[in-house]
């Protein structure tokens, strides 16, 4: 072998084992990416800004053969891909949620019920991941990740775990906002779910398997933007429906609920939800929650304390298919009395064919569109047989804007209307609806926040305050017995009142 082949042959050695680096003209042309690429509305507000993704400087191997270095520096180079870059500017702002919860020991077997207590319990440890999307400490992770949580920690990539407070979650969305008060976070930067293309570099970060590694690193996989707007209906363990979700072939594995996915400017276009799954493992189909939604209920969370969704009045059933099982559009069913659908005039049997510019096949479909609309934001509606679309204003859920009655201190009562009747699908014409209740009067009474109090003894409830005088007439008079309108069946619940 030659002096000039083995020098070649030593530098490509020499290049494969150096660190990372990029050449500077491959980390400006990603800079006027992410400068050109428009972020998320919220982005500003949130204080989440894009930032430029670090490189090392170009790799120099010093010999006496100068042509060698050139290739050395190429490969190099070629290493720091899209994705690379990506996963550098995401990946520390990825954080492992631990969870402890008490959870109710359920018997295997004939043999175990035996032995077991009825009020057997356990504490167990659960995991995932989540994703810092705020300077001030707010993270983004799943709802299904903390449900029932005692205690939360999350522990950095830098192996820094804290202590976070549960801000609130959206159960409907499968989304919790966390907070901690740590200081010198990394924050991730945030980009938007609006216009995705079939095809483009997706990036799922995570921590799958929770402590079963060493490390805090967060673990990368790599796939494409499979789908958009996919609706997934539960299976006999699934979690509930997710609506309007992006569909991913990047591995998704257990313990990565909650993380981001990425696209490949290195900003947040998702958190990780679930995968469809034969063996408990990753298939390639994986589902993300859109970032614009997740950041609108962690807004609502923040600032409200509940999510602020949106009413059009209007209930949606599927049409009949055709011979080969297809449907297009869905059927109007009912429309609440002076709801923003009730104000548009549309009517019971009118076939809405599109949704804001979303074709509807299913009722998931509209209700996809729902789910993403705040009150005060615009539907436009595609009718068969009408030549223009339909606009119509969202309106605030009757319910949240409804005067609100305080009983016996601790429960919160809204008297019945034909809206919050049409918004709840509550049966009866009149009575007084718990919209809160505190836990300890709740499990004394047991009672529950969306229960319809309808009688009270023999004397019927016909309002907020009419129950309310019935209550505070009743204490002090023994046994009451009280009538309760739950899930569109009735309920009794006796308790004694001294």
């Amino acid at each position: 072998m030659s002096r000039r082949t083995a020098l070649l042959a030593l530098g490509v050695v020499l290049a494969s084992c150096a660190p990372e680096g990029s050449g500077s003209g491959d980390r400006e042309g990603l800079n006027s990416l992410v400068t050109s690429s428009p972020g998320h509305p919220l982005q500003e507000e949130w204080g989440v800004q894009p930032s430029s993704p670090s490189g090392s400087p170009g790799v120099e191997v010093p010999h006496g053969d100068g042509p060698a270095v050139e290739p050395m520096q190429d490969l190099a180079a070629s290493r720091r891909t899209a994705i690379v870059r990506a996963a550098s500017r995401v990946a520390p702002a990825v954080v492992g949620v631990s969870v402890v919860r008490t959870e109710r020991v359920r018997p295997r077997s004939m043999w175990e019920s035996f032995f077991l207590s009825p009020d057997a319990q356990r504490r167990s440890a659960n995991f995932g991941s989540g994703v810092i999307v705020r300077a001030d400490g707010i993270i983004l992770t799943n709802d299904h990740v903390v449900r029932g949580a005692e205690r939360i920690m999350v522990t950095l990539p830098d192996g820094r775990d804290l202590e976070v407070e549960l801000v609130g979650t959206d159960p409907v969305a499968d989304i919790a906002v966390l907070r901690t008060t740590a200081e010198r976070l990394p924050v991730a930067p945030v980009g938007t779910s609006s216009g995705l293309l079939i095809g483009e570099w997706a990036v799922a970060i995570g921590n799958p398997f929770g402590n079963y590694f060493s490390d805090a690193e967060p673990t990368v996989t790599a796939g494409v933007i499979s789908a958009v707007g996919r609706n997934i209906t539960p299976s006999s363990e699934g979690e509930g429906f997710y609506l309007g979700m992006i569909q991913t072939d990047a591995s998704i594995n257990p313990g990565n609920s909650g993380g981001p996915l990425v696209n490949a400017l290195g900003e947040v276009i998702g958190i990780n939800a679930s995968i469809f799954t034969r063996g408990g493992g990753s298939e390639g189909l994986g589902f993300a929650i859109p970032i614009d939604r997740a950041l609108r209920i962690a807004e609502d969370i923040v600032r409200h304390g509940e999510i602020r969704r949106a009413w059009v009045g209007l209930d949606v059933e599927a049409v009949e298919a055709d011979t080969w099982g297809r449907t297009r559009g869905v059927s109007v069913a009912r429309v609440a009395q002076g709801s923003p659908g009730d104000e548009a005039a549309l009517a019971p049997g009118d076939h809405l064919l599109k949704a804001n510019g979303r074709a509807l096949t299913t009722p998931l479909d509209f209700e996809a569109v729902l789910l993403d609309l705040r009150a005060g934001d615009a539907l436009e509606l595609e009718i068969e047989g009408q030549r223009r679309p339909v606009s119509l204003t969202a309106a605030a859920l009757p319910s949240v804007v409804a005067e609100r009655v305080t009983v016996l201190q601790d429960m919160e009562l809204i008297t019945l209307t034909p809206q919050i009747r049409a918004e709840r699908g509550i049966v009866n014409e009149e009575g007084a609806l718990i919209a809160a209740i505190s836990d300890a009067l709740g499990a004394r009474l047991g009672l529950r926040a969306g229960d319809v109090l309808v009688q009270v003894n023999r004397t019927r409830v016909r309002s907020a305050e009419d129950a309310a005088g019935i209550l505070e007439s009743a204490r002090g008079g023994g046994p009451v017995r009280i009538y309760v309108e739950r899930g569109g069946s009735y309920v009794v619940r006796d308790f004694y009142w001294r």
